[in-house]
């Protein structure tokens, strides 16, 4: 009997120590069930998750898009995170430089300007004035493409950049043709002329040449407009100068060599509307209008919307 009693007790041992092995391998099963789909949890997060480093690096890459998309995100959560708004902003910059549709273009514009507005308030000195730069070329694209009421804000911040101490080479440059916009030909000159000293370009010398033909300097216009049809690569800025130099000698009332100037511009490109409607003048002047109404005639069919020739043909 008793050797019964101890295999039994010895068995009741056995099955309590199985049975408390049994339940620590699974407590460690279970514990590691759940540190490795912690673990895994986290790195799946840690992949969708987007983060500042995330956004940098999307703009290291130039992935502008990346940029838009992942600072668009973010933002959803910390609205009001600087540095995402910066990257935002920028990013929506580019992109509506690489637009062929207007209005695609303008929304993208619209986006960088509310988020640049927004990182404005809690930007430190050193990226101020950065931010006052982006801003004011934006107005200056939004202002080329809209109804041109943003010139005055493009110049406003474009100044303060300027004022706080960012440099770039086009910032006078955007300075003169807001200003010239706005119709201010004084300033323009004064901020194209400032340009000059840093980057001479074709398009440049144009910019000043119009404004000093607008204020009737015609002298001055003329050495411009020369040392561009005289050096330039560029057959469409020659024309362009041909067709102002054209316009400046009508002024003078010298009609053959105003006709000569926009024939040159002919020979170079025969659908320039501006040349054609530059030879229109000259045979009004001349009197002859039955000529001068053919050529504003033929502005039109290659440039529907030419103001000059469409208020012309209205006229007569």
């Amino acid at each position: 009997m008793n050797t019964i009693d101890n295999n039994n007790n010895l068995f009741k041992k056995r099955y309590h120590w199985i049975k408390f092995i049994a339940k620590v391998i699974l407590i460690l099963v279970a514990i590691f069930a759940i540190i490795f789909f912690s673990v895994f949890i986290y790195k799946k997060y840690s992949k969708s998750r987007i983060t500042i480093k995330t956004i940098q690096k999307d703009w290291e890459s130039f992935d502008y898009l990346s940029v838009y998309e992942h600072g668009k995100q973010f933002l959803q959560n910390d609205a009001f995170n600087n540095t995402a708004l910066t990257y935002y902003g920028y990013s929506c910059f580019f992109l509506s430089q690489s637009q062929n549709d207007t209005s695609q273009a303008q929304t993208y514009l619209d986006e960088c300007i509310n988020n640049l507005r927004i990182a404005l308030y809690s930007a430190n000195s050193n990226l101020l004035p950065q931010l006052q730069y982006m801003l004011g070329i934006a107005y200056f694209y939004k202002n080329t493409i809209s109804t041109h009421y943003y010139s005055d804000l493009a110049i406003k911040y474009l100044t303060l950049a300027k004022q706080n101490g960012y440099q770039s080479d086009d910032i006078s440059e955007y300075l003169g043709l807001s200003y010239a916009s706005l119709g201010l030909t004084v300033e323009s000159i004064s901020s194209f002329t400032e340009a000059l000293l840093i980057r001479e370009s074709d398009s440049l010398l144009l910019s000043i040449a119009k404004q000093y033909y607008i204020l009737k300097e015609y002298s001055v216009a003329k050495q411009y407009l020369y040392r561009i049809i005289n050096n330039s690569l560029n057959d469409e800025m020659i024309i362009q100068s041909e067709n102002v130099l054209g316009s400046i000698l009508i002024d003078e009332e010298d009609y053959n060599g105003a006709f000569e100037e926009f024939n040159k511009a002919l020979q170079k490109n025969s659908n320039s509307a501006d040349a054609h409607y530059g030879i229109g003048i000259v045979y009004e002047k001349q009197g002859n209008l039955i000529k001068a109404r053919s050529e504003w005639r033929q502005v039109l069919k290659i440039q529907v919307n030419h103001a000059g020739a469409l208020k012309k043909l209205s006229d007569k």
